[in-house]
């Protein structure tokens, strides 16, 4: 070998040598950045709240408290604060709830058919996501009921049984934006128009209302039930919590906290996110409308059987120490060690909770407890999360639709 080849492979190696320094080096400083920015570890302490005349012991955040502001609810679900500061509530039992400040007495706006689950208010006009579709009607006014022919469909969506809640959200870009999950664990339904119409489940659709009549379309697919979302403040990103299937055990699959973006494709039924790797589920023997390589795996995940349901993120405020991470509810699903079936002992179910995913940067980081104790060492539950959202103030606020049929406030004590 020539003076001149074995000079020229030093120097490739030393370069090299200098490259591997370099990544390595800002790796370490990457890291040692994300590490020091980090959100720091959560403080808790506990204290009693009488519920329907009992006495139990929640755990929350040091220097917070959990409030019961009424138990006088039926089957709350989905929650919406309107820019007035009225808090409007969806339920499973039909009845729509109206509650001013300070969100202690709850007034039944009206009584409706078709689970509405999921209310939001835009302008003038009261929205109402229900199975079968999304009505509108006029906004009713302090002291004014709302009748079932006050309402007309802005927009059909497929019924039927199975994950039937449909959840609305108001984006920043002024849209209307809806969840629906597939009807089962291996359902073959996917939003996509080669899917007959009552198919197309399975994701979150945005509204078209520039065509008449207005149409659905497919943002985000291959979610199996994704209740719950929300924008969060700081980037825009649309973000979901999914209930994954129960037919894979205890442990497996996690469920999700996801990203979602335009077209993005979840992978569900066909695909299944193990904790590490992306995987094909055998439940379904037809083809997947994607192949696994464009499946976007989620961002975060929670420990499966957990049932996350509702979400919010909270407002960017100097008095608010969460600003733009995200509360969750974890309804807490009906699965027992060790097969994941309801024949186990109930003491072995995922406990309800509120849980906060942490964001530093604009990135989901981590997931910490907020709120625990709705679960009882036999099993029990005396309340189960289900809606959230961040009140006017920043507080959080949220439903429990089990055990006890209530609206709660977690809130930072003044010393």
């Amino acid at each position: 070998m020539s003076a001149k080849k074995i000079s020229d492979l030093i120097l490739t190696a030393l370069s090299v040598m200098a490259a591997t320094t370099l990544i390595n080096a800002a790796f370490a400083i990457d890291t040692h950045i994300r590490q020091t920015s980090a959100p720091s570890a959560l403080q808790y302490r506990e204290h009693n709240l009488v519920v329907a005349g009992r006495i139990h012991r929640v755990r929350v955040p040091t220097g917070y408290r959990l409030e019961l502001l009424t138990a006088k609810l039926d089957s709350p679900r989905m929650m919406h604060f309107d820019k007035q500061g009225v808090l409007w509530i969806g339920s499973h039992s039909g009845k729509l709830y109206r509650l001013y400040p300070p969100y202690r007495a709850a007034e039944v706006v009206a009584e409706l058919s078709g689970y509405p689950h999921s209310p939001a208010i835009r302008g003038k006009e009261i929205l109402i996501a229900r199975t079968e579709g999304l009505w509108h009607g006029p906004r009713p006014a302090r002291g004014e009921k709302l009748h079932a022919l006050d309402l007309q469909l802005l927009a059909p969506l497929p019924g039927g049984r199975g994950h039937n809640s449909r959840t609305l959200g108001i984006g920043p870009d002024g849209r209307i934006y809806l969840s629906l999950g597939l009807s089962g664990n291996c359902s073959n339904q996917y939003l996509h128009p080669s899917y007959p119409v009552a198919a197309r489940r399975g994701g979150i659709l945005v509204l078209n209302e520039s065509i008449d009549p207005p149409q659905w379309q497919a943002y985000g697919s291959g979610l199996r039930n994704p209740v719950g979302f929300d924008w969060q403040p700081r980037t825009g990103d649309l973000y979901a919590t999914n209930n994954g299937p129960d037919h894979l055990g205890f442990k497996q699959p996690p469920e999700y906290f996801s990203r979602i973006t335009p077209g993005s494709f979840h992978g569900m039924p066909w695909f299944q996110f193990d904790g590490r790797l992306i995987r094909r589920d055998p439940c379904i023997s037809t083809p997947p409308p994607r192949p696994l390589d464009e499946v976007s795996p989620p961002v975060l995940t929670f420990p499966a059987r957990n049932a996350p349901l509702g979400m919010a993120f909270l407002p960017i405020t100097p008095k608010q120490p969460w600003s733009g991470d995200a509360v969750v509810a974890l309804h807490g699903s009906w699965g027992t060690r060790p097969k994941g079936s309801y024949l186990g002992s109930r003491a072995s179910r995922r406990p309800p909770k509120l849980v906060l995913v942490r964001f530093v940067g604009g990135e989901a980081w981590r997931v910490d407890g907020l709120v625990t104790g709705f679960q009882l060492s036999n099993g029990s539950r005396w309340a189960r999360p289900a809606g959230v959202a961040a009140g006017p103030d920043g507080t959080i606020y949220f439903t429990s639709d089990a055990g006890a049929n209530a609206l709660f406030r977690l809130y930072r004590e003044t010393r």
